[in-house]
């Protein structure tokens, strides 16, 4: 198996959550690691920010690039990926992990809302992934790995928030076609999504404290992450990946150091049915 000591790896919405921990992970490995989020300064409730996570990032081993980045501004999207290929001569993996989301219904589910879970979810991935695609060609072993949920078109997942369920089913599909279409180029394109809640900010703000507790840390799918992203890309894309899958089939058996609450029944994550 490789490693990413060296590699340049760009990541969407990492200034907390799941794209902190795999900043940090692939930091360990000694990698160059594009931080990029709209949090700069400290906010009032939610920890984190792009410049205490490149801190982190550099005391964990690896070279840091914080970039204050709205995903859902394409113009500064490209440009914080050309900065990021100046500074380090190259990228080698994309990680789409910005998203938005709102578990609203249909007839409440304003249009702002609308807009910007579909701006934020399948458009920046797509976007992030175009201004990538052309340094990623010229990586060694590139990948672009989408946090988002296998294909499921059970009606069960779409009627009770169909905005949400459409946007992130959107960023499945672009990885979906993109594998196929950048196979002849080496770029491995794969999705990964949770089998349980992770707790995250978004789930902490959204969910009942109940939820929270019967979750797993961000740090699993990291570890997940990671796996994927030191395969040969070649061999490994058009995959839809569940965490706990990924982990136990490189060996991990000892999954209760990834809960918030060990012992606790987990709240299974949503898409996956029947759970994986």
């Amino acid at each position: 198996m490789n490693n990413l000591h060296g590699k340049t790896i760009f990541i969407t919405g990492a200034s907390r959550g799941i794209g902190r921990e795999i900043a940090l992970r692939c930091a360990r490995d000694g990698a160059n690691v594009v931080i990029t989020g709209k949090t700069a300064e400290a906010h009032a409730k939610l920890a984190g920010t792009i410049h205490s996570v490149a801190a982190e990032v550099e005391q964990a081993g690896g070279h840091a690039l914080a970039l204050q980045l709205n995903v859902r501004d394409e113009v500064a999207l490209q440009e914080a990926v050309e900065q990021a290929a100046r500074h380090f001569g190259g990228i080698d993996v994309l990680v789409n992990n910005a998203s938005a989301i709102s578990l609203s219904n249909t007839l409440t589910t304003p249009a702002k809302r609308l807009d910007l879970m579909w701006d934020v979810n399948m458009r920046a991935t797509f976007l992030a992934s175009q201004a990538c695609i052309p340094h990623l060609k010229k990586s060694a072993n590139p990948h672009i790995l989408t946090m988002s949920p296998p294909l499921n078109m059970e009606a069960k997942w779409f009627a009770p928030h169909v905005a949400y369920s459409i946007s992130k089913y959107g960023m499945s599909l672009c990885a979906h076609g993109m594998a196929m279409e950048f196979a002849k180029d080496g770029i491995g394109v794969n999705c990964l999504w949770p089998r349980t809640i992770i707790a995250t900010a978004a789930i902490e703000f959204n969910f009942p404290a109940a939820i929270l507790r019967a979750s797993r840390h961000p740090a699993i799918v990291a570890d997940a992450a990671y796996q994927i992203l030191t395969r040969n890309s070649r061999e490994c894309t058009g995959n839809f990946f569940v965490d706990e899958e990924v982990l136990r089939a490189s060996g991990v058996t000892d999954f209760e150091q990834y809960a918030t609450t060990p012992g606790t029944v987990l709240f299974e994550d949503f898409f996956l049915n029947p759970p994986r």
